[in-house]
């Protein structure tokens, strides 16, 4: 059982591999049933909370999306007693009206993983859980109240397609995304990320940056131009969590809490 505790964890994505936002910051390792999460957590304080921060691809970006220990970092934060996560990401578009630099604010997302670890109930006790409303409606609220007075250009929702990787899609498979499926942004680490905070009974709002457009619009993507664009909103990232934190109550409009009820058999 870890002895530190945080009311608010941080995933932090492409990019985003320290908050620089604590104060009497920590780092400490937690041990999981599930093996080590994607690195040490980051534990401190900021606007008089407790935060947790974890770096999604480890630190250095070591480890690739299909590799992601989601359970275990998942797992880890619960144990730490975070009830809510904040999970910004790099994504590409599937929509000129999503453009490079903006902010989306998912509210579904359509999975075309193929290989990961999805759940915490593998056996013995089974659970389906509830996905038609993926994200908290409340952290959605706030985030959207905050971007608005930032002043950012950003989408209130979107759907996000979250494909295994690490390969970027095909024109055939990006077309299909955008002209069938009709997601407006792509992606390779929502899931099974935010499935598992939901069977953890934990609030989730994925902040998704859109960094390039797909290749369906003929502009082959490259790792070079997603780099370079995603840095250049790191900050605008970093401020809108910054001024999130302290908005968050400590009182709970949304039902993720008791996500449980009626799903295990």
């Amino acid at each position: 059982m870890a002895t530190q505790k945080a009311d608010i964890g941080i995933i932090g994505g492409t990019g985003i591999y320290d908050s620089g936002l604590f104060s009497d910051k920590r780092e400490i390792k937690v041990y999981t049933p599930y093996g080590d999460p994607s690195d040490f957590i980051t534990i401190g304080e900021y606007a008089g909370k407790q935060v947790a921060f974890i770096p999604r691809h480890g630190k250095g970006h070591r480890i690739p999306p299909h590799k992601i220990n989601a359970r275990a970092n998942i797992w880890a934060l619960k144990e730490l007693g975070v009830r809510r996560i904040i999970a910004p990401s790099a994504v590409g578009s599937l929509s000129y009206d999503y453009k490079p630099g903006d902010i989306a604010l998912p509210d579904q997302f359509i999975d075309f993983t193929k290989g990961r670890q999805y759940t915490f109930y593998d056996g013995g006790q089974i659970c389906h859980i509830s996905m038609a409303d993926p994200f908290c409606p409340q952290l959605r609220g706030i985030a959207s109240q905050v971007i608005g007075k930032l002043n950012y250009t950003f989408q209130p929702r979107a759907t996000y397609v979250c494909v295994e990787g690490p390969r970027f899609s095909t024109r055939a498979e990006s077309r299909f995304f955008r002209d069938v499926l009709k997601a407006e942004i792509i992606g390779m680490t929502l899931v099974p990320e935010c499935t598992l905070a939901r069977e953890a009974e934990i609030c989730y709002l994925s902040i998704a940056t859109v960094t390039d457009y797909d290749v369906w619009a003929d502009q082959p993507v490259s790792s070079k131009e997603v780099i370079e664009t995603l840095h250049k909103n790191v900050e605008k990232t970093k401020k809108l969590i910054a001024e999130m934190i302290p908005a968050i109550p400590t009182s709970f409009e949304c039902s993720c809490g008791n996500a449980l009820d009626g799903a295990l058999l």
